[in-house]
């Protein structure tokens, strides 16, 4: 299970009403409070990793060399391609979002030019929203995330070709 099913299952409890979720798979245990009395938090979730020793093991070592070397050389075209572009990275934790209301258009598209100082988007933190701005000029090749996603602090959000 990764960051971001992690991230919605948080949202899907805290829409549902639920005060507490608990859920126990293989090798990680979560518990999810929302809105608990007392508690400071609105939302909280505590996640345990346990240890590979407990889990059953399903003979992992076999099939791990096979989907590493089929996987080295598509990453390492990927980066090099990449390396050409400058990554635009979120200041803070929020939920990213590409327009600045549901009815208005997106700020950038795939193919904008932007110069240093537009809005490339928003990212809501505690009900605050804050103007994302380039600190690049140039044209934007890709966009990373997905828009009413959550995002954490440092992770890219656009690549841009300063050419």
């Amino acid at each position: 299970m990764d960051i971001k099913e992690i991230q919605s299952l948080i949202k899907f409890v805290a829409k549902s009403g639920a005060s507490e979720v608990k859920l126990e798979m293989e090798d990680i245990k979560i518990t999810i409070r929302t809105g608990a009395v007392g508690s400071s938090y609105p939302e909280t979730a505590i996640v345990q990793q346990i240890p590979m020793a407990q889990a059953p093991a399903a003979h992992p070592a076999a099939a791990a060399p096979a989907a590493t070397e089929a996987a080295t050389p598509a990453v390492e075209s990927s980066k090099a391609e990449d390396s050409k572009y400058i990554t635009i990275k979120s200041p803070i934790i929020g939920t990213f979002y590409r327009k600045p209301s549901p009815d208005k258009p997106a700020f950038v598209e795939v193919g904008s030019t932007i110069a240093k100082g537009d809005v490339l988007c928003v990212i809501e933190a505690m009900k605050l929203f804050n103007d994302i701005e380039s600190e690049v000029s140039g044209k934007i090749v890709k966009i990373l995330v997905d828009d009413s996603s959550p995002v954490e602090f440092d992770q890219p959000l656009f690549l841009v070709d300063p050419s």
